[in-house]
């Protein structure tokens, strides 16, 4: 990563795990002043690095208890463009990929539970460019980093 140095990348570990953390606090963590944290925060957003600061929720406390990956086969050849526009429309979208091999697209879904998992993939399965679906249930979430993940 070009102009990010080691400590540009311990204050994106920093502030992705707890982005209401003081420059203060970040700067404990990684050795600097507040001052210094600051501003290389502030550069770090300028080159857009940093696009914002947000909140991590618990889906299950909101509600949200079932979760699954849908793979979705499209007709001919449909555009990355009309994949968005259709799966951005639905809010129990998490995240969707076009991938390599067989599948055209993977999204991952969060519902309510597996009735209204069903419902979506029943909207999916209708949109006009999708040949068939194929779903798989999370059932224990494992592993989820922060998005910096630690150098190897």
């Amino acid at each position: 990563m070009p102009d990010i140095d080691d400590l540009d990348m311990a204050i994106l570990r920093a502030l992705s795990v707890d982005a209401r953390a003081t420059f203060a606090q970040v700067g404990q963590q990684v050795s600097l002043s507040a001052p210094a944290v600051k501003r290389r925060v502030d550069r770090l957003r300028e080159r857009g690095v940093i696009r914002g600061f947000t909140a991590r929720l618990d889906p299950a406390a909101m509600g949200w208890h079932t979760e699954a990956f849908v793979e979705v086969y499209c007709q001919g050849s449909t555009s990355p463009a009309t994949m968005r526009a259709a799966v951005e429309q639905y809010p129990e979208v998490v995240a969707a990929s076009t991938v390599t091999g067989d599948v055209d697209l993977v999204v991952q879904v969060r519902a309510r539970d597996m009735r209204h998992l069903e419902q979506v993939v029943e909207r999916f399965a209708a949109e006009p460019f999708v040949s068939r679906t194929r779903s798989s249930v999370v059932l224990s979430a494992l592993v989820r980093r922060p998005e910096v993940p630690e150098q190897p």
